[in-house]
């Protein structure tokens, strides 16, 4: 797992499939928006049934997951300034999260797919993103 930093602060986390841990690996810390995490598990594991309660929490930014299901894309990080800081290419199977930083993604390969993740309700457009370029 490759933690990025920028300013002290773990700002994405970039997961290649090649990293994966038996059993349960939480990829994000526990104070994250977005929680997300990796499943190894064989044959016959039972992972008990539950449900989720409901509770107030309070979430100030989208923080998003996204996992390349097929195909190659680059992630491209930015600063404060709007100026390109890093960029990582990701193939199928890896994993992304963003936490806190200004990103865009340019896709590789024909054919590439995405599932993409992010806390709820959507609101608008406006209302979520400044947009860099």
């Amino acid at each position: 797992m490759k933690q990025i930093k920028y300013k002290d602060e773990v700002v994405a986390i970039f997961h290649k499939i090649s990293e994966w841990k038996e059993g349960l690996d939480f990829l994000t810390d526990d104070n994250a928006y977005i929680q997300a995490g990796t499943w190894w598990y064989n044959k016959e594991k039972v992972l008990k049934a539950h449900r989720h309660k409901q509770y107030p929490r309070e979430v100030n930014q989208t923080q998003e997951t996204f996992i390349l299901l097929s195909g190659r894309l680059r992630v491209d990080l930015y600063d404060e300034d709007n100026n390109i800081f890093l960029q990582e290419e990701l193939s199928a199977g890896d994993i992304g999260i963003i936490l806190n930083i200004g990103h865009g993604y340019f896709i590789l390969d024909d054919n590439t797919k995405v599932l993409e993740v992010k806390p709820g309700p959507f609101t608008s457009v406006e209302m979520d993103k400044e947009m860099i370029q």
